[in-house]
């Protein structure tokens, strides 16, 4: 059901994985080619803003900020399984792996190696905030908006 609490959700969402897609692009010292990097994490974000913080808004300033927390947990925990397989599917074009379970397997090695560049105390600083703004701001529009 389309609410204003959820799309203030998703639109937050959208605005925060944009913004952490420019900050992540500033972090590897070589020059990486990312290609579509960016609109897949805005769409990420936007659906974890629809699905999981915007449903939930309307029960409390804390659970706000928890909801907030929670959706930008998953944000990133989908942005680094679809980045992971994307990357697993490019490596595996140019025949990088010799059966399939090497590729399966090279997803979450590959996932682990992305993660390490997210252990940047900016990052953890801009996430932390737009999801407690990002809670915040459902829930006014919940009690606001019906």
């Amino acid at each position: 059901m389309f609410t204003a609490a959820r799309l203030v959700a998703a639109l937050c969402m959208l605005v925060l994985a944009y913004f952490g897609s420019q900050y992540i692009k500033t972090l590897p010292e070589e020059s990486i080619d990312f290609g579509i990097f960016t609109p897949v994490n805005c769409v990420i974000g936007f659906l974890c803003g629809w699905i999981i913080v915007g449903p939930r808004a309307g029960r409390g300033t804390a659970s706000a900020v928890s909801h907030g927390i929670t959706g930008v947990a998953a944000m990133i925990l989908w942005g680094l399984l679809v980045q992971s397989v994307n990357e697993m599917v490019r490596l595996a074009m140019r025949h990088r792996y010799d059966d399939p379970m090497e590729a399966f397997a090279a997803i979450f090695e590959i996932g682990i190696e992305f993660s390490y560049m997210l252990l940047d105390t900016g990052f953890f600083t801009m996430m932390l905030a737009g999801a407690i703004v990002t809670g915040l701001l459902s829930e006014t529009a919940s009690r606001n908006w019906r």
